[in-house]
């Protein structure tokens, strides 16, 4: 299906959840992929493996406590298709990785049990990457169920990809379910 013609390397986006956020808040940030895709010649972007990393404040704790005031949920979706300041269902063709961080502030626990998505799809076969031929992707967070402490929170998706080469049809394919999934 894809032939490699990088090898892996790590794209980054960082959003910020301003301090005293209600419940609900959702920030949004872009990354630019026009660099690496391009339809002339089958180029595309493989997605191997997400990684969301939490941070809190100006010197990037992440101590529960200081997170949320309350019980709450700071949860994290990476698309390929813009949903603007909104989460996507779980089905939706777009979505590449989630995050959800669960926080019992009354007894400092924290837990990413419930978000169970696969967000590591193995560099062994790229018939597992997730294939990207979008010229962008869409990092939205937000705050639910409490408010944002102090500080502001800082939310960091560590992108695992590859640039790849399609043939016309594969290419083609994942344009169109891409698009279909769009409407």
């Amino acid at each position: 299906m894809a032939t490699a013609k990088t090898g892996s390397f790590y794209l980054t986006e960082t959003i910020t959840l301003p301090a005293t956020s209600v419940t609900g808040t959702r920030v949004q940030g872009v990354i630019d992929l026009g660099a690496y895709v391009n339809v002339a010649t089958g180029q595309a972007v493989a997605v191997e493996s997400v990684d969301f990393v939490i941070q809190h404040g100006s010197n990037f704790n992440q101590y529960a406590s200081n997170l949320l005031t309350g019980n709450g949920a700071i949860s994290s979706q990476l698309t390929d298709l813009n949903p603007g300041t909104a989460f996507v269902r779980a089905d939706n063709q777009s979505l590449i990785a989630s995050s959800a961080l669960n926080i019992d502030d009354t007894a400092n626990v924290v837990s990413h049990m419930m978000d169970l998505y696969p967000d590591n799809f193995g560099p062994a076969a790229m018939s597992e990457a997730f294939m990207v031929v979008n010229d962008s992707l869409y990092l939205c967070s937000g705050n639910d169920g409490g408010t944002v402490g102090a500080g502001d929170i800082l939310i960091t998706a560590r992108i695992k990809c590859r640039v790849v080469k399609l043939g016309t049809k594969d290419w083609m394919a994942i344009a169109i379910q891409s698009t279909a999934s769009d409407n």
